[in-house]
């Protein structure tokens, strides 16, 4: 099921309970793979994000986008069914940020390097090992896919702090 479709699509807020369903792994052949990945390009381009999942654009598909930051958003690498089967022990803490908060940074640790198995746009398995800024972004992304968000990995004060940053926001307070 899509949630939205072509240029409906826009960027989903943390606040919006859609964020929160686990979504649903891409069948051989789904034949609105293209756009939906056009349409993840565009928000992430407009947003000037180094990641984005399919729910933060209103599908529920199992794709992500990921990209360093000095890389065009065009550059993006598609992950589609991705799945984490190997993290390291050591979690280092980081500064993150998520385009559903605008605005919102807090430190999140997680595992230093991953191995992740997905397919690429084209259904091919691939497989990704990574210990740098990029593993991070991959391990964000699968958490949207999972419904979970970046303020769940947060102490009940973070998360808290975050709730009103974003009601501020909602009211149009926007700093």
């Amino acid at each position: 099921m899509n949630l939205s479709s072509g240029s409906n699509r826009r960027l989903v807020h943390g606040w919006e309970p859609s964020l929160r369903r686990p979504c649903f792994a891409v069948e051989p052949g789904d034949a609105g793979l293209g756009e939906l990945v056009r349409d993840m390009r565009r928000i992430m381009q407009q947003e000037q994000g180094v990641g984005l999942a399919a729910p933060q654009a209103g599908d529920d598909r199992r794709v992500v986008l990921v990209r360093y930051p000095e890389d065009p958003p065009a550059g993006a690498r598609v992950l589609v069914n991705p799945v984490i089967v190997q993290v390291s022990s050591d979690l280092v803490p980081f500064e993150e940020g998520c385009l559903s908060y605008p605005g919102v940074y807090r430190i999140v640790r997680r595992p230093r390097s991953i191995t992740v198995r997905y397919q690429d746009i084209d259904g091919h398995p691939q497989e990704l090992e990574d210990e740098s800024f990029l593993a991070r972004v991959i391990q964000h992304e699968i958490d949207h896919l999972d419904g979970v968000l970046f303020v769940d990995h947060l102490s009940l004060w973070n998360r808290f702090t975050v709730r009103l940053r974003m009601l501020a926001w909602r009211m149009g307070w926007r700093r």
